[in-house]
């Protein structure tokens, strides 16, 4: 009979919680949110001024913390060479390390090295995949352009590539940062087995 006593009294503690903690655990998310935003904006700011070597310089640390946007905005900085040398690779790498995490820019960014094969083979069921993921997850303009550009990748694939590409996409699932994490390199066969 105590058992039910307690059962009853855990559940009407727990709902006169409940508030208290969902508050506390949003006060806790939007302060985190602030302060990644805030740590962001100097090479963010730095990055649209077109000041490449200081936005480097800001993006950097935060990148090497598994920041997904930092990552994205400085593999941008190495696919072309600005205030940094250009390093296709390195940009690849970048890019993956940010789009496995959910960041439409480096996810984007990454299907047009892989349709392009810079830093990475050229793979157009790849590119479709990134292009995917990023139009489905942003809005207005930009889900225009990478739906676009994904739609151009499109029309160089069969049909059998194209489903290829939707299932990946379709399963894809984001993971936490991985420092050693590289962009899928190697034979088709090795980056397309079917599970």
């Amino acid at each position: 009979m105590s058992t039910g006593r307690h059962s009853a009294f855990s559940a009407a503690a727990l709902r006169r919680c409940l508030p208290v903690l969902l508050f506390l655990v949003s006060i806790g998310i939007g302060s985190a949110s602030i302060v990644h935003a805030d740590a962001l904006a100097p090479g963010t700011a730095a990055f649209s001024r077109g000041d490449y070597v200081r936005a480097a310089r800001f993006l950097s640390p935060l990148a090497a913390r598994g920041n997904a946007r930092a990552l994205g905005l400085l593999g941008f900085l190495y696919e072309h060479g600005f205030g940094v040398p250009q390093a296709y690779d390195a940009a690849a790498d970048l890019y993956a390390q940010g789009a496995v995490q959910g960041d439409p820019f480096a996810q984007a960014m990454l299907g047009l090295m892989y349709d392009k094969g810079h830093g990475v083979p050229q793979d157009f069921v790849l590119a479709y995949r990134w292009l995917d993921l990023a139009a489905a997850r942003t809005r207005g303009h930009d889900r225009d352009t990478y739906a676009r550009l994904r739609d151009a990748v499109d029309s160089k694939m069969s049909p059998v590539e194209i489903v290829e590409a939707q299932r990946l996409a379709l399963y894809w699932t984001p993971v936490r940062f991985d420092p050693t994490m590289r962009a899928q390199r190697g034979p088709w066969d090795s980056r397309h087995h079917r599970d």
